[in-house]
């Protein structure tokens, strides 16, 4: 099968080409390299890549492709709200002329990759795909009107899936320190304290990303009835903690630390539990293989063997809003999050 990775060159992106490759797909990327100075322990894999800012794809861009993996958003809750007309335009109408792109070139399946943030605010039951949607950010918004647009351009011919992704951890090329368990074994790690930026209490869905890319190989190799138009949690359903659970299984893996609380550390309005029992029973080929403390251990690995220090861990690296803003400082990128080519 020949595919189309958009974000081939991000956090997932970068650890889901050789997986693909490796199951004898050809793969395609699209990216425009906004983290190209963010490697952790290797660069990526060499592809073919189409250096296509998401705003600009075309038709053109499309044909000969069996099926599009889409990844490609401004990745985080506070670089979404930098801009929220950007991520608006990036994250919503950026994605849905790609699946239009996509669906007049004549690819059969558009994989989005959504989010368990659309359920934001949705308390403490456990919620499947038939769930209201609460989400408390740009981002989480921006993933339930893709989806709802998507489902107007299914048919015969396209076919749309909808990964809402838990909130995934773990070791990439790209690594982003972030998203939570990857930051609090960072901080736990380099300065002996797992530093908590909330009061602990909310509940969070979590998933290795290696088992999101499981997920999408299990998409493309599963026959058409069998996702058509569907929206899948993915996840597993033993993998909900509250944040302050994390923080005490980080501080059980990782030696010599303690639990703190950030200044001004309080409730957070995301908070929501998810069910996994639809991907787990009902997507062919769908085998999650990693729990959070085998993801904790792997982190932890990974710092030591990088010889990961505090000041880098705190730096612009894997942070993407600080890489992004370094980026403009450095007259690289401008305000619409574009790449200034210089003369």
């Amino acid at each position: 099968m020949r595919i189309l990775v958009t974000g081939h060159l991000g956090y997932i992106g970068v650890e889901m080409v050789p997986a693909l490759l490796a199951a004898g797909h050809e793969v395609v990327g699209l990216d425009t390299g906004l983290y190209d100075e963010c490697d952790f322990l290797g660069p990526p894999e060499r592809i073919q890549g189409l250096n296509v800012d998401l705003r600009d794809v075309a038709e053109s861009h499309l044909r000969g492709f069996d099926a599009v993996a889409h990844l490609a958003a401004l990745s985080n809750d506070p670089l979404g709200d930098l801009n929220k007309v950007l991520t608006y335009d990036i994250n919503q109408h950026a994605s849905v002329r790609l699946a239009k792109a996509a669906k007049a070139a004549g690819v059969r399946r558009f994989l989005f990759s959504s989010s368990c943030s659309l359920y934001g605010a949705g308390g403490d039951q456990a919620l499947d795909e038939k769930a209201a949607f609460h989400p408390v950010t740009p981002y989480g918004e921006s993933k339930v009107r893709v989806e709802q647009e998507l489902s107007h351009l299914a048919d015969g011919s396209f076919s749309p899936v909808y990964l809402r992704n838990a909130t995934a951890y773990g070791v990439s090329r790209r690594l982003r320190a972030d998203i939570v368990v990857n930051n609090l074994v960072g901080h736990a790690f380099t300065t002996g304290k797992v530093l908590l930026q909330s009061d602990g209490t909310p509940w969070r869905p979590l998933v290795h990303l290696q088992d999101i890319i499981q997920a999408f190989s299990a998409c493309l190799e599963a026959p058409i009835a069998a996702i058509h138009n569907q929206a899948f949690n993915v996840g597993r359903t033993t993998e909900n903690f509250q944040i302050r659970q994390v923080a005490e299984l980080v501080a059980e893996v990782v030696p010599n630390c303690t639990v703190t609380f950030a200044p001004g550390a309080s409730p957070d309005a995301r908070n929501y539990k998810v069910d996994f029992r639809k991907i787990e029973t009902t997507l062919p080929g769908y085998r999650p293989k990693w729990t959070l403390r085998q993801g904790i251990e792997e982190l932890y690995r990974a710092y030591q063997k990088a010889g990961m220090t505090e000041e880098v861990f705190m730096g612009p690296r894997y942070y993407r809003l600080r890489t992004v803003r370094g980026l403009q400082e450095r007259g690289l990128l401008d305000g619409e999050l574009r790449r200034i080519r210089k003369p």
